[in-house]
């Protein structure tokens, strides 16, 4: 019976981190806008001097690091691991992530090998030990980014009120950086430290759009390099422009609103065969050692939470609106 119980334990925690990690970033902005953004942001930094942006912060990171770390900064895979790690708003290396990964899928294999002699509960407790610690940056991404488009519409009226009472405008950005909080805060002081270091606007304001990869951002940033290279009243312009984020970001919450029922439903009928599962071994518990005990026992439970997965992302696709 304890063998039941901890074969049940693995695969609801492999399955509750796949969900976690996989499933709950990409409730967020739709993969379609995203796409465009960042096809956009690949055409404006094709055309760019450098070819492609860095931010002091990460030139500085990597300056500091030994050899040995240089070393594993290098291997495949790290670039784009750090890029997750910078949007995320941590100072990590990336080669640690990519460690504290290898050595929970090793002790998830092991731990789901020793306590079951199963070698798929092994292989599961595995990548659910490897999925953890990206699924946490993912997490702190989505919510960084979700936090920088409720910060920007203040920012934005902010810098309005300071153009119109005769204020450069990397003397607002500096305003942004003393009187806000992270992350739209630290994201203005660094473009006002890379301009003050001798960096470009452009550059400076596309290389935040590396670190906050939001529609958003990228309207604003879009209307100050236009009113750069064409003149023209800059306020009026925020000032639209926060009308329409102010709009957009009530209409999101809105459709969330609307949709949180079906997110709900996307969670029971995930969850409802684990929980069957336990209270009907807590109330008849001879009911179920035929399923469990059974050689096909196992790879029906396993094919069953497989599916209740595969339901759950197509219960997203169904609810999922673009705004």
């Amino acid at each position: 019976m304890s063998g039941m119980w901890i074969f049940l334990g693995l695969v609801f925690l492999a399955v509750f981190l796949l969900a976690q990690g996989v499933a709950i970033p990409m409730f967020g902005e739709n993969r379609r806008m995203r796409k465009r953004l960042l096809a956009r942001l690949a055409s404006v930094s094709a055309a760019s001097e450098a070819g492609r942006l860095k931010t002091l912060l990460r030139e500085k990171y990597l300056k500091e690091l030994t050899p040995l770390e240089q070393s594993l900064e290098a291997l495949p895979g790290m670039a784009a691991l750090g890029r997750l790690i910078e949007q995320s708003g941590r100072a990590i290396p990336a080669y640690r992530i990519a460690a504290h990964a290898l050595g929970l899928a090793i002790a998830g294999c092991t731990a789901g090998w020793t306590l079951t002699h199963l070698w798929y509960a092994g292989v599961l407790l595995g990548l659910a030990g490897l999925a953890a610690p990206v699924a946490k940056i993912l997490r702190e991404r989505s919510q960084r980014s979700a936090r920088f488009e409720e910060q920007l519409p203040e920012a934005l009226d902010v810098i309005k009120r300071a153009l119109k009472a005769g204020h450069p405008f990397t003397q607002c950005l500096k305003l942004i950086a003393e009187d806000m909080e992270p992350p739209i805060g630290r994201e203005f002081e660094l473009i006002f430290a890379e301009i003050n270091y001798g960096s470009d606007l452009r550059g400076a304001l596309l290389g935040m759009l590396e670190r906050i990869p939001s529609v958003s951002a990228m309207a604003f940033i879009t209307a100050v390099l236009v009113q750069k290279e064409t003149g023209g009243n800059l306020a009026e312009t925020l000032e639209r422009i926060t009308t329409v984020i102010r709009g957009r970001f009530k209409l999101q919450r809105h459709v969330r609103t609307l949709s949180a029922e079906g997110r709900l439903s996307a969670w029971v009928l995930m969850l409802i065969p684990l929980v069957l599962f336990a209270v009907i071994s807590f109330t008849t518990p001879d009911y179920l050692p035929t399923l469990v005990n059974d050689p096909r026992g196992p790879p029906l439970i396993t094919g069953a939470c497989v599916l209740a997965v595969v339901g759950m992302f197509w219960i997203r696709r169904i609810i999922r609106i673009q705004v």
